[in-house]
C-alpha cells in the first residue's frame, strides 16, 4: 500500500474523531506488519488537527529533480567527448547541477562508465589470441578437473622492478568510456629510475622465496637456472607436501626463462611446466594479482637503499595468511573463463 493511501486512511480516521492510539490500533489490526508506525501516525494526526489537507510530501530545499533536462543531458556528453578524463566535480561545478545528478546522467542516461587503460606489452595477432584461447581452455579443463591438486602442486615465478620512489597509478589513466566501448590499452613504459629486480616464487600457502638481483647484474639463464636450484632445495624445506608429488610450475616466456639452460634445469628436477602464452601478463598469477597489491603499498613510499626495499617487502608479506595466496591464484580460473570469452583478447578485469 502506497504512503499516501495510508495518510489517506488517518484523515478519515482523524475526521470522524479517533485518537491517534486510536489510529494506529486499527491500522495494525487491518495492516498487521505493514501498517506505518505510531509515530507516523501521530505527526499526520498533527499536521490534519492544524488544517493539513494535501496528502502528499512538502517540496523539499535544494536542487530540483529536473536537472536531468534534455539540455544538461546533451551538454555532460558534449564535455565528456571533449575531456574523457574529466572529474564528475568538475562537470557538477560548470553545470550548476549535484554530482549525484551528474553521475544519474552519466550512468543512467548516457550508458557510460569511467575505466583506466589497460596496461598490455603489445597489440595482439589472431594467432595469438588464438593461441591465448587455446591455452586458457586447456588449463581451465585441467583445473576443473581436480582443482585441490592443481593448487596443491602449483609454484609460479615472475619478476618486477621495485623502485626507489613510485608516484604514478594506473588510477591516474581513468577515462569516461562506453560501457560496450574497449577499454584504452597502453604499452608500459616507466622512466629510468633508482631500482631494484625482484624474483618472486609463490604458491598457494605463500611466498617461497624472493631473490633480489645486485645492481649492475641481470637474469640471464645461467642465473635464472640456479635459482631454480635454489627453489627445489627451498621446496623440500618449506613445502613437505610436495616431497613425492611432481611440482606443477608456471612461468612466462621472457628470454631467460626459456633458455636452454633453464629449460634443463627444469628438466632435470622434473618439473611439469605450464604452458603460458606469449605476451600474456594478464594471465599470469604474479602480474594480476601479487605485484597490484604489492604496489598499493609501495606507492608513494621512498627508500635509499637496497635493504630497505628488501625490509618493506619482507615485511608486507609476513603479514598475509595462506588464503590470501589461495584466492588470488583461484582468481586465475576467472581469468581462463574471460580470455575464452574475449576470443583471446586482454583480460583487464
Amino acid at each position: 500500500m502506497e504512503k499516501i493511501e495510508y495518510r489517506a486512511v488517518i484523515k478519515f480516521l482523524h475526521l470522524k474523531g479517533n485518537t491517534p492510539t486510536q489510529i494506529k490500533a486499527e491500522l495494525d489490526a487491518i495492516y498487521e506488519d505493514s501498517a506505518p508506525s505510531f509515530a507516523t501516525v501521530k505527526r499526520w494526526a498533527a499536521e490534519f488537527k492544524r488544517g493539513r489537507t494535501s496528502l502528499a510530501d512538502d517540496e523539499r530545499s535544494g536542487r530540483p529533480t529536473t536537472a536531468t533536462i534534455a539540455d544538461n543531458i546533451e551538454r555532460i556528453h558534449q564535455m565528456i567527448l571533449d575531456d574523457r578524463r574529466i572529474k564528475v566535480r568538475e562537470i557538477a561545478e560548470a553545470v550548476g547541477i549535484s554530482k549525484e545528478r551528474v553521475c544519474h546522467i552519466l550512468t543512467k542516461e548516457l550508458n557510460i562508465c569511467k575505466l583506466n587503460a589497460c596496461w598490455v606489452p603489445r597489440l595482439l595477432t589472431v594467432d595469438q589470441k588464438r593461441i591465448r584461447m587455446n591455452i586458457s581452455k586447456t588449463l581451465l579443463e585441467r583445473f576443473k578437473r581436480n582443482e585441490s591438486d592443481f593448487l596443491s602442486r602449483l609454484i609460479t615465478v615472475d619478476e618486477t622492478w621495485i623502485h626507489y620512489f613510485t608516484s604514478g597509478t594506473k588510477e591516474q589513466s581513468n577515462r569516461w568510456t562506453a560501457k560496450d566501448e574497449p577499454a584504452l590499452k597502453k604499452t608500459n613504459i616507466i622512466s629510468s629510475a633508482e631500482k631494484v629486480i625482484a624474483t618472486f616464487f609463490w604458491d598457494s600457502h605463500g611466498i617461497v622465496f624472493i631473490d633480489y638481483l645486485e645492481k649492475g647484474k641481470t637474469i640471464t639463464g645461467v642465473y635464472y637456472a640456479s635459482l631454480i636450484d635454489k627453489l627445489k632445495t627451498e621446496i623440500a624445506k618449506k613445502r613437505p607436501h610436495l616431497k613425492k608429488k611432481k611440482v606443477l610450475f608456471h612461468q612466462d616466456n621472457t628470454p631467460a626463462h626459456t633458455s636452454v639452460v633453464a629449460m634443463a634445469k627444469i628438466h632435470e628436477l622434473q618439473f611439469e611446466l605450464i604452458d603460458h602464452p606469449p605476451y600474456s601478463p594478464d594471465l599470469a598469477p604474479s602480474n594480476f594479482f601479487l605485484f597490484p597489491r604489492l604496489k598499493v603499498w609501495l606507492r608513494k613510499q621512498k627508500f635509499s637503499s637496497n635493504k630497505e626495499i628488501i625490509a618493506f617487502v619482507e615485511a608486507y608479506f609476513a603479514k598475509q595468511d595462506a588464503n590470501y595466496y589461495l584466492n588470488g591464484l583461484k582468481e586465475w580460473k576467472h581469468r581462463w573463463k574471460k580470455c575464452i570469452d574475449l576470443k583471446g583478447d586482454y583480460v583487464e578485469k
